[in-house]
């Protein structure tokens, strides 16, 4: 039996407010939003989308499971980039040639910036 990833499902208490950082930061489009959900969805084929469903709690403990996202251009260029879209940056994490950012979204969700290909090349190369 085979199966797709159709939804990656985030509960938080404001959908709307977390899909538009996502959207923005991912260059996705919101494809649904109304009062207890937001779709934030690529147009790429078989890439799963993120569900964002409202729930009454706070988050109040580390995410389980969290996105890694990729740089393109220089994990410095890109940190900067979603703190300005109102992401928080918790940590860097250097482990030799996995160098990340561990940041936050606008409602607390943990997720890691990786350093782009061409920087995790020069690392690579830089330990040799």
């Amino acid at each position: 039996m085979s199966v797709v990833v159709r939804s990656i499902t985030v509960d938080c208490t404001d959908p709307q407010a977390v899909a538009t950082f996502w959207a923005a930061a991912l260059g996705w489009p919101v494809t649904d939003m109304h009062h207890d959900i937001a779709v934030v969805a690529s147009d790429l084929a078989g890439m799963p989308r993120l569900l964002f469903l409202a729930v009454p709690e706070q988050k109040n403990a580390k995410n389980r499971w969290h996105l890694d996202i990729q740089a393109t251009t220089t994990m410095e260029a890109e940190v900067t980039r979603l703190a300005g879209l109102g992401a928080t940056v918790l940590r860097q994490v250097d482990q030799g040639e996995d160098l990340f950012t561990v940041m936050t979204d606008v409602e607390g969700n943990e997720f890691c910036v990786e350093v782009s290909p061409a920087e995790r090349a020069a690392l690579r190369e830089s330990s040799t």
